[in-house]
């Protein structure tokens, strides 16, 4: 599955609080290693083949702004308060 903006991942668990609450999908992030615990309309299937499922724009353009941040110094905000900033 995906994660916008936090990227490909392995779903290990699901949360769910009842009808008034999103399901919470527990994704372990291929790329970092990182837990989140993600609400269900920020999380996308991969395209499958097989099943008719075409490739997602959403998942794309995330991918896209996750590719923009990497390597650029920036953290994201869930991580700018615990990411001290680099010296020049």
């Amino acid at each position: 599955m995906h994660v916008l903006d936090k990227g490909d991942g392995l779903a290990i668990g699901l949360i769910d609080y009842g009808p008034e609450h999103n399901l919470l999908w527990i994704t372990a992030i291929d790329a970092t290693g990182e837990i989140w615990c993600a609400p269900n309309p920020q999380v996308r299937v991969q395209a499958n083949w097989s099943m008719g499922r075409a490739r997602s724009g959403t998942v794309a353009a995330s991918r896209e702004r996750i590719a923009a941040k990497a390597g650029s110094g920036v953290a994201c905000e869930d991580c700018a308060d615990m990411v001290a900033p680099v010296a020049a």
